[in-house]
């Protein structure tokens, strides 16, 4: 098998270097197109990546073509793409917004497999949701589960709005961790700490709460009771946060990301 990845951004990368290592490709260099000379040129230099510049010196090779662009990019490079593909083909994209109706109109394949990936895919510890198209078999399905596990976890959702929702959700919410966590260190130090104690204290606050949180069968209004005594420091941060309606607050963030992935579709 041989696998494409259109883009050498920081997500792309992050695939190809995730892909290169699964054991379907029996050792198979990663072809990975940028229009970048400078990119290709560090592409080169790395042994399990195969640099290339052109369309048609890559994509009738591929078995499946992963594509890692930018959406407004979309449509002209699908557009040249579409006399170079061949129907056994399967292209799996990570464009916020391009419907799986629009990768096919613009391409002329049907096997095609919608996915929204986040940044800690980049330390192998990602999330990615995806949806096939109906032709997609189930075996070919398990190919690209297999090939997206390799920098994390995946899911794969039902409905193709459910991957606009998940924008909102695992995509856009590594973002909303950090801002949580600015905030947090930000309070730190107007307490009186320094700026390296303010980060030690939250980062790892974090990752405890996270790890306990992965290891039990708890939900977080369980651990929130555990932590918070009636009367207590912990209660007194949290009528604070219901006060200031912070529940609500992140809930519209969320719906806003999830609204914007659907009006960055309506352009495709």
């Amino acid at each position: 098998m041989k696998v494409l990845v259109i883009g050498a951004g920081n997500m792309g990368l992050t695939y190809a270097e995730g892909m290169s290592k699964s054991k379907l490709l029996n050792r198979k260099n990663i072809m990975v197109l940028d229009n970048s000379e400078v990119k290709r040129e560090a592409l080169h230099k790395i042994s399990h990546f195969d640099a290339y510049e052109k369309l048609e010196d890559c994509v009738p090779q591929a078995d499946i073509i992963f594509i890692a662009v930018k959406p407004y990019h979309a449509e002209p490079l699908l557009k040249a793409m579409s006399d170079l593909v061949m129907p056994q083909q399967i292209l799996i994209s990570i464009m916020a917004g391009v419907t799986i109706t629009s990768l096919k109109a613009l391409t002329g394949l049907q096997k095609v497999v919608r996915a929204m990936p986040n940044l800690p895919a980049q330390i192998g510890k990602g999330l990615t949701a995806y949806v096939a198209s109906a032709e997609v078999s189930r075996i070919e399905k398990l190919t690209v589960e297999d090939l997206l596990d390799t920098t994390g976890r995946s899911i794969e959702v039902g409905d193709e709005k459910l991957i606009d929702a998940s924008t909102g959700i695992s995509g856009s919410g590594p973002a909303y961790v950090f801002y949580f966590m600015q905030s947090m260190m930000e309070a730190a130090v107007q307490m009186g700490f320094t700026k390296n104690e303010s980060t030690v204290l939250v980062s790892q606050t974090f990752s405890g709460a996270v790890e306990l949180f992965n290891q039990s069968n708890l939900s977080p209004n369980s651990w929130m009771k555990r932590v918070a005594s009636k009367g207590g420091t912990t209660q007194a941060a949290l009528d604070s946060m219901e006060d200031n309606n912070i529940n609500e607050l992140i809930k519209e963030a969320a719906f806003a990301a999830f609204n914007r992935a659907v009006e960055l579709g309506k352009v495709h």
